[in-house]
């Protein structure tokens, strides 16, 4: 019996996961209390790509109750532009998980794009939620279909993470949750997302990271580069951001909005860089056209192979719309 219930059939996945994936801009993802009005109202105003409302780590327990109502609140009344609108429910092993989803997606209906879904552990974890939802859906007779994203924090996760990857075409990203990540692992660090100060000799974080990146972009979903808790350590900040940018991730979570700004700006192209990948693929296109699968532009063989990178390049800058 297969693992996960697309496992065995890996193209018909990539059909209907390419049918109803929406290419969303996640650059910066903005983590807010879902217990604080204020702390939302300034969430639709700020330029994250995502914002992310949290029912979990960030709300106390005797106050999730009374937060999912002010998240629903939040997201039918507040003006939250072009951002996509996401909640954060509680990790599905605990007495909150389904009436997170139950309250908050029959509240907001059409005003919510994303669930995101924390500490999972297997494929049948997002079971659980893809069926919750669909049923719901079902019985609103709604045509939207409410994405999913999902955050590795165990161990047990990255283990299974090419299952979780391709486990339901709801699937639109994998986040990389180091902190409960490193307490699950039984890791001696300090600061969420900061490794420097160690004395391990290496990028602590480098094994779980590339095959986060390498399960999501195999099941071509995003990944996204979890919290940097030294808030006020910008360069430490940037400097994460950079590591994880260069690895594949696509965004990184913030938690103060000090962060976005750096966010937006590692983990989008620079101007020259699409100006060059749109002339290098203008080019080559032109020269397919006359029988040539190479082009020399500036003492350099740009081919087929060279295309792929190209084009991610200018998906990114088209969705930012440079």
């Amino acid at each position: 019996m297969p693992r996960c219930k697309w496992t065995a059939s890996f193209p018909s996945y990539r059909t209907e996961r390419m049918l109803m994936s929406q290419i969303r801009l996640r650059r910066s993802e903005l983590s807010t209390p879902g217990s604080s009005e204020r702390m939302m109202e300034k969430a639709a105003h700020s330029s994250a790509d995502v914002a992310l409302l949290d029912l979990e780590d960030a709300v106390a327990p005797r106050e999730k109750p009374a937060a999912r109502a002010k998240v629903v609140e939040a997201l039918t009344s507040l003006d939250w532009g072009d951002k996509t609108r996401a909640v954060r429910i509680n990790d599905i092993e605990t007495e909150f998980a389904y009436e997170d989803i139950v309250q908050v997606v029959e509240g907001a209906r059409d005003a919510l794009d994303l669930i995101v879904v924390p500490k999972v552990k297997s494929a049948r974890d997002l079971w659980f939620v893809d069926t919750l939802l669909t049923q719901i859906e079902t019985k609103q007779r709604s045509d939207k279909r409410i994405g999913l994203e999902v955050l590795i924090e165990e161990v047990e996760a990255l283990i299974n993470v090419e299952d979780i990857a391709r486990c339901t075409p709801r699937l639109e990203a994998i986040t990389f949750g180091s902190g409960d990540f490193s307490a699950s692992q039984g890791m001696r660090i300090g600061v969420i997302g900061d490794a420097d100060e160690n004395p391990y000799h290496g990028d602590v974080w480098s094994y779980a990271q590339n095959k986060i990146v390498v399960a999501a972009r195999a099941a071509g979903i995003d990944a996204i580069d979890g919290p940097y808790a030294a808030f006020n350590d910008l360069d430490g900040y940037r400097q994460a951001s950079v590591r994880s940018s260069t690895l594949g991730f696509v965004g990184k979570w913030a938690i103060h909005p000090n962060q976005l700004e750096i966010a937006n700006d590692v983990y989008s192209p620079a101007q020259d860089e699409v100006d060059q990948a749109r002339r290098l693929a203008t080019a080559l296109a032109e020269a397919g056209t006359r029988g040539h699968g190479v082009v020399e532009i500036d003492g350099k063989m740009i081919d087929a192979a060279s295309i792929r990178g190209l084009k991610n390049i200018i998906m990114r800058a088209d969705l930012i719309g440079m």
